[in-house]
C-alpha cells in the first residue's frame, strides 16, 4: 500500500509511455492527424536507409567519445587537485560546478555570443595576436567539436563533484599502510589506492556522462540546429525534427526505439565490462 502511490505514478509517467512510443512506431500516424494504419515494421527499415540518421548517429558516436574521456579524465583531475589543497576548496568547488546548474539554453545562447564569426570574443582574440578566425558554428569541421566542448565545460563540475565525494570515502588507513611500505609520494598512491577505491565512483561517473551526452539536444537546438549539412545533428534533434517539425510522428517514435536500445545496450556493456575491474572493498 505505501509504495503504491510510487508505482502507480511510475507506470503513468515511464512504462505507459513507453509502451506507447512502440505502439505509435508500428504505425504511419502524423502528428495531429485523427487518423493512422498499421505499417509494422516499414519506418523501422526507412530508419535503418536513411542516410540522415546514419549522419546524426554518427555524429552521436563522435560527439560521445569526446565528451566522456575528456570530462572524466578532467573531472578527476580538477578534484584532485581541489582535494590537495588546503585553503579555498569551497571557492574552487563552485567556480566548477556553476556551469552545471546554470540553464543550458541560457548558456547556449551565450557561447554563441561569444562564437560569433565577427564581433565574438573568441574570434577578436585570435584576431588580436595574429592566428586565423573561425566561423565556429557554420563550419562542418569545427561545429560538432565546438558543440562537444560546451558539452565538457558543462558536466565538469558534475564529474567533479563525484569524484571529490569519492575521494572522501577512502579510508586514511591506506595512505597510512602505503606510506609504510613506502608510497609516499602522491604518484606512487594514485595507481596503488585512490584510482582502484575510485573504480565504482569512476563506473558511475562514466555511465551517467555517456548517458548525459547521448541525451545531448539543447546546444545544437539553439546553436546549429543540425547543420552545416548535418554536421552536427545528432539523434535527438534528428527524433525532435521529425516529430514535432514535419510531424513524421510514427517515424519519429520508430527513431525513440532505435535509440532507446542503442542506450540500453551500451549501458549494459559498460557495467558489465567495468564491474569486472572494479574494486568494492
Amino acid at each position: 500500500m505505501l509504495a503504491g502511490p510510487a508505482l502507480f505514478l511510475l507506470l503513468a509517467l515511464f512504462f505507459l509511455p513507453v509502451i506507447s512510443v512502440f505502439v505509435i512506431a508500428l504505425t504511419d500516424w502524423h502528428f495531429g492527424a485523427r487518423t493512422l494504419s498499421f505499417v509494422g515494421s516499414a519506418n523501422f527499415r526507412e530508419v535503418v536507409a536513411d542516410q540522415v540518421f546514419r549522419t546524426s548517429l554518427l555524429n552521436t558516436v563522435v560527439y560521445v567519445m569526446i565528451v566522456v574521456p575528456s570530462t572524466v579524465v578532467l573531472g578527476l583531475i580538477i578534484a584532485l587537485l581541489i582535494e590537495s589543497r588546503r585553503s579555498c576548496r569551497a571557492f574552487y568547488r563552485a567556480i566548477h560546478f556553476l556551469p552545471f546548474m546554470a540553464t543550458l539554453g541560457a548558456m547556449a545562447i551565450a557561447w554563441e555570443a561569444l562564437l560569433h564569426p565577427t564581433i565574438g570574443l573568441v574570434n577578436q582574440t585570435l584576431a588580436a595576436i595574429g592566428l586565423p578566425t573561425v566561423n565556429w558554428l557554420r563550419d562542418e569541421n569545427t561545429a560538432l567539436p565546438v558543440l562537444a566542448m560546451i558539452g565538457i565545460w558543462q558536466n565538469l563540475g558534475y564529474t567533479m563533484v563525484l569524484f571529490i565525494a569519492g575521494l572522501k570515502g577512502i579510508p586514511q588507513d591506506l595512505y597510512d599502510a602505503a606510506d609504510v611500505d613506502g608510497a609516499d609520494l602522491w604518484f606512487d598512491r594514485l595507481p596503488t589506492v585512490t584510482l582502484p577505491m575510485l573504480g565504482p565512483v569512476s563506473m558511475f561517473v562514466v555511465i551517467i556522462m555517456a548517458l548525459r551526452a547521448f541525451e545531448s539536444f539543447d546546444t545544437v537546438k539553439v546553436l546549429t540546429q543540425g547543420g552545416p549539412g548535418h554536421a552536427s545533428e545528432v539523434l535527438l534533434y534528428t527524433l525532435y525534427r521529425e516529430s514535432f517539425e514535419y510531424l513524421h510522428t510514427g517515424y519519429g517514435a520508430a527513431i525513440a526505439v532505435v535509440f532507446l536500445a542503442i542506450v540500453v545496450t551500451l549501458t549494459l556493456l559498460q557495467v558489465r565490462i567495468m564491474d569486472r575491474k572494479v574494486h568494492y572493498q
